[in-house]
Order: C-alpha cells, then sequence, then structure tokens
C-alpha cells in the first residue's frame, strides 16, 4: 500500500522536493554541456536498443528523480545524436543556448496554453513584440504582422493557406470538388516541405512546378514567368510562389527582386522560405540575402537554425494578416471572448494550442543582444570559407557550390577515379567512414546530379580546431596524405 504523501501517491512533487530535483537536473544538463564533445557526435546504438532497454508496461508505482537520471545516462544518453556537439555539422547545425534552455525551464514551469489573449496576456503580447524585434533585426518592415510556429514546415503550410484563400476560390467552404486545378511554384532546390504542404493543401504533387536553377542553384525567374503563363493558357489557376534564401543543399537565395516582378505580373503569392539564411540579416553585410523580400506577401525565418534559439522556433510574418484572418478564424462558442482590440493567434492559424515560445526567444537577445547575435553569425561564416578554402586548395577536393554563408558543399575526387557512380560510391561510403569515427557529423546531399558532402557551421562551440580536425579525418579515411 502506498502510504499518502510518498513517491507515486498520485501528488505532485511539493515546492521543496520540486527546488531539490530542479537542482539535480541542473547538474545534469551543466554536466552534460560541459562534457559533450568528449562523446561521439552520432549515436552508435542498434536500431531498437533504447525501445528494449525500456520496460513493455508503465511501472505501478512511482520513483525518485536520482532513479530517472540514472536511467536517463544508462538508456537514452547513448541513444542522442548530440547536435550540442561541436563536431556536429550535418544538417543545419542548431545551438541550444544556454538563456534558451533557462527558458525552456519557465515555460515548462508556467505552462500556459496562448490561444486567446484572455488565456494569457503574456504570451501573446511578448510574441507580438518578439515578432517586431525579430523583423527589426533582419531589416524588414517592423510593421509586418507575424506569429510563432513550431518550425517552417508548419509556417509554409499555413502560409500558402492564406495564399490558397487570397486566391478567391471557395476553397474554406466548398472544398476543392469542382474548381480548376491550383498551381504553386518553387525551384527544384525547395525544400520539401513545400510539397509536403501541396499534399496536406489537397493540391497534389502532380501541380507543384519545380522551376530550373541557374549554375549558383537559384531560381531562374524567366522559367517561372514562362510557367505561369502556360498553366493560365492551360486553364489552370497559380496562386503562390515560393522562393529560397538559403536552400537547403547549397543555401542558394533566390533572386527574389525579380521574382516579386513576376508574381506581380501575374497576380499571385510570394512567400520566401528563408528558413535557415534569414538569420544572417542581423550582420549588415548579409542584408543582400533579404533584397526584395519586403514585397513578398509571407515569409518564414527559424531562430531556431541560426539565431540559438532551442528548437522549435519558427517566424511567419506576412504583409497581409487579413488573408491568414479570412482562412482561418473559426470561434465556436466557448472560445468567445468579450475583449476587444487584442489578437487572439488562433485566429490565424489551424492550431488551436501555443507554447509560450516567445519566451526562450526574448531570453536570446536579452543575452546576447544585436551586436553578439552579430559576432558569432559572422564568426560561423569565417570558419566555413576557412574550410573551403583548404577544400579549394586540396588538388583531391572539388567544391560544387558557393558558400555565401555557414555551408560547405564538396566531394572527394580520388586519383584515377573519374567515372560519377564510382565517384558517388566514394564519397557516400567516406562519409560513413568519417562519421563511425564519432568525431565530427556530416551529412550529404546532390547537387545537378553529383552527390556531395555538406559541412555546415552553426554551433556555437564549434571553433577552427573542430574544421581543422575533420578536414583531417576526410583526408585520412580517404587515403590521401
Amino acid at each position: 500500500m502506498v502510504e499518502e504523501g510518498s513517491v507515486g501517491a498520485g501528488e505532485d512533487l511539493g515546492p521543496e522536493e520540486l527546488e531539490a530535483a530542479l537542482h539535480q537536473v541542473a547538474a545534469w544538463a551543466a554536466s552534460y554541456r560541459r562534457t559533450v564533445a568528449s562523446l561521439p557526435v552520432l549515436a552508435r546504438v542498434q536500431p531498437g536498443a533504447v525501445r528494449d532497454a525500456l520496460p513493455h508496461e508503465p511501472p505501478p508505482h512511482g520513483d525518485s528523480v536520482e532513479r530517472w537520471l540514472e536511467d536517463l545516462d544508462r538508456i537514452i544518453l547513448p541513444g542522442i545524436t548530440h547536435w550540442h556537439h561541436p563536431g556536429f555539422l550535418a544538417y543545419f547545425g542548431i545551438t541550444g543556448s544556454g538563456p534558451g534552455i533557462l527558458a525552456e525551464t519557465i515555460t515548462a514551469a508556467l505552462n500556459v496554453n496562448g490561444m486567446l489573449w484572455k488565456t494569457c496576456p503574456a504570451l501573446t503580447e511578448l510574441e507580438q513584440v518578439m515578432v517586431g524585434w525579430y523583423a527589426r533585426a533582419l531589416g524588414l518592415p517592423g510593421d509586418w504582422f507575424g506569429m510563432i510556429t513550431d518550425t517552417a514546415s508548419t509556417s509554409t503550410l499555413v502560409a500558402l493557406t492564406a495564399a490558397r484563400e487570397a486566391a478567391g476560390v471557395d476553397v474554406r467552404e466548398e472544398g476543392l470538388s469542382g474548381i480548376r486545378p491550383l498551381v504553386l511554384y518553387c525551384s527544384e532546390e525547395a525544400h520539401s516541405s513545400v510539397e509536403k504542404a501541396a499534399v496536406v493543401l489537397g493540391l497534389g504533387r502532380r501541380y507543384v512546378r519545380r522551376i530550373p536553377t541557374d549554375e549558383r542553384f537559384r531560381m531562374k525567374a524567366d522559367a517561372l514567368d514562362h510557367a505561369l503563363r502556360e498553366d493560365r493558357h492551360e486553364g489552370r489557376l497559380p496562386f503562390a510562389v515560393v522562393a529560397t534564401v538559403g536552400t537547403t543543399s547549397a543555401t542558394a537565395v533566390d533572386p527574389v527582386p525579380a521574382i516579386v516582378e513576376v508574381c506581380r505580373r501575374h497576380g499571385v503569392w510570394l512567400h520566401v522560405d528563408a528558413a535557415y539564411a534569414g538569420s544572417a540579416a542581423v550582420a549588415e553585410e548579409f542584408r543582400w540575402a533579404l533584397d526584395g523580400c519586403q514585397e513578398a506577401d509571407s515569409l518564414v525565418a527559424n531562430p531556431h537554425k541560426w539565431l540559438f534559439t532551442p528548437i522549435d522556433c519558427s517566424v511567419l510574418f506576412t504583409a497581409r494578416p487579413e488573408a491568414f484572418r479570412r482562412a482561418f478564424s473559426l470561434v465556436p462558442e466557448y472560445l468567445r471572448t468579450d475583449v476587444t482590440g487584442v489578437v487572439d493567434l488562433m485566429d490565424y492559424s489551424f492550431q488551436l494550442g501555443r507554447r509560450f515560445r516567445a519566451l526562450k526567444l526574448w531570453f536570446v537577445f536579452r543575452h546576447f543582444g544585436l551586436e553578439g547575435l552579430k559576432e558569432a553569425v559572422r564568426r560561423h561564416v569565417r570558419l566555413a570559407r576557412t574550410f573551403a578554402s583548404r577544400v579549394d586548395e586540396h588538388p583531391a577536393f572539388e567544391r560544387l557550390a558557393p558558400v555565401p554563408f555557414s555551408v560547405v558543399c564538396f566531394r572527394v575526387r580520388p586519383p584515377g577515379v573519374n567515372d560519377e557512380t564510382a565517384l558517388e560510391r566514394f564519397n557516400l561510403a567516406l562519409l560513413e567512414r568519417v562519421n563511425a569515427r564519432g568525431e565530427a557529423y556530416l551529412s550529404h546531399t546532390k547537387l545537378k546530379g553529383k552527390v556531395c558532402l555538406r559541412v555546415a557551421v552553426g554551433n556555437l562551440a564549434t571553433r577552427e580546431r573542430h574544421l581543422e580536425r575533420t578536414f583531417e579525418l576526410l583526408c585520412e579515411e580517404a587515403g590521401l596524405q
């Protein structure tokens, strides 16, 4: 029999118990951050190892925080790929910085839901202020409406739903039945979330036009114009274009000013996916990347990609909030309030529940300040370009894309290997061997049909020595002197 007040007796941790537990968890987190560089970057467990180490049934009675942390170390930590590791150079390296971690703790303690202004006025109003801060930090219009979502996939889906509403088809009430096909346009280098949004919106991948790119992997505006004209001529309805600022593979920047002109000429919505490279604009020398974006209808940028905010935190801006409201506002009686002159964020997205994500962005801005954020971004770009220079200088390495920001795309061409199929096999095997060493984690992609390796700098702990060691590992595993 479980006694009243004991562990598992249906009671929460008391204030003193919670304080003691928080100290234990804080000590664990600080120790992890202190030692993460000594761990293998990539998890080495076999599929099913974590699952099989856990009991199949929930515990009948509760146990102590000490036991939770023991099992965290024993079962969970071996199955973690360490995104905090300074050698994490895959995908887009991210950092959940200290101030963001602190804010997440407070967010969990508050446990509020900001679906309405009334359900948490501070959440709604801080979110609106943070959207304004972020816009001004990037040189974007400070009066844009915006909101924080989880990821760019959600932000893009929400924006394209508003774009569909703005196209004048009554999908909200009548559905897609009986209307002519809606067509969405993006470059061949655009993120897969654009096609996924088309699937969710009922357009079908058949009506996503992948526009060719130039030698720098940027969308061709003249090809976009031709595709729009062709679809209109064939009786289809173009409704939105997605331009990318910082493509996932090569971090290319589409020619937004030219794309704006095409969109205005054809009367279609322009959404800009600046999830990765948008944050680079905190430093003035990278503001060029957002040229023309002030004329877009919507834009997404992710502080959790390159502004040191723990995942998830995506900011969606728009110059046309009324289209979002028309698309999403649906207020049942139980959510009606008598408060006027406020923003109810549930009216601008399909999501009702809303976490207090603005708090961590606020803490990040408060800790780093704009100057600190600029310096961190500049340091990452310098590191990437130094690595790129090593690639360019080595006769067996070949760089496959420009380096506008902090990602380097390259491959190794060992002596005597020239066939494209053989080069692909060699580089993919090389990637596996380097990653297996545990000191660095790289990812790969394809550009114009060529497999290439990617080094993406984005972690606050990454320094030049980590990239030098990564280059050494590549040479060692490739059998190069």
